[in-house]
C-alpha cells in the first residue's frame, strides 16, 4: 500500500500562487492514477485534478480549469498542483489520492480512490 504526504498549504491573498506537492512511498507511484481534491469547512470534499499514471491524460473540475496544474514526477515519486490566480473560494483543506484501479482515464469521484494523505490547509485571504 501507498503513503501519501501532502505539503506546501499555506496563506496567500487572491491572485496569488501556491504549489502543493504530494509524495508518495511504500509503493511507486507510476502504479497509480493521482487526484488532488479539497474539503472546505462544511462542504463535500470535492475533486480538483486527476493525472493518468503516464502523465498523458489529465482532468480537472470546471471552478479550476485555466488556473490550476497538476503534474507528476514518477522518479521522486510526486504529484504537484501549481494553483495561479487563487480565490477566496479556493480556501479549504487539500488531499491528494491514489487510483489503484482505473485502467486509464483518471476519474473525479471520489469513492473511486483508494488511498489518501491527510491534507494540507490552503487559506486565501480577499
Amino acid at each position: 500500500q501507498v503513503q501519501l504526504v501532502e505539503s506546501g498549504g499555506g496563506l496567500v491573498q487572491a491572485g496569488g500562487s501556491l504549489r502543493l506537492s504530494c509524495a508518495a512511498s511504500g509503493r511507486t507511484l507510476s502504479n497509480y492514477i493521482m487526484g488532488w481534491f479539497r474539503q472546505a469547512p462544511g462542504k463535500e470534499r470535492e475533486f480538483v485534478a486527476a493525472i493518468s499514471r503516464s502523465g498523458t491524460f489529465t482532468n480537472y473540475a470546471d471552478s479550476v480549469k485555466g488556473r490550476f496544474t497538476i503534474s507528476r514526477d514518477n522518479a521522486k515519486n510526486t504529484v504537484y498542483l501549481q494553483m495561479n490566480s487563487l480565490k477566496p473560494e479556493d480556501t479549504a483543506v487539500y488531499y491528494c489520492a491514489a487510483d489503484a484501479t482505473a485502467p486509464v482515464t483518471p476519474r473525479t469521484d471520489r469513492n473511486d480512490y483508494d488511498y489518501w494523505g491527510h491534507g494540507t490547509q490552503v487559506t486565501v485571504s480577499s
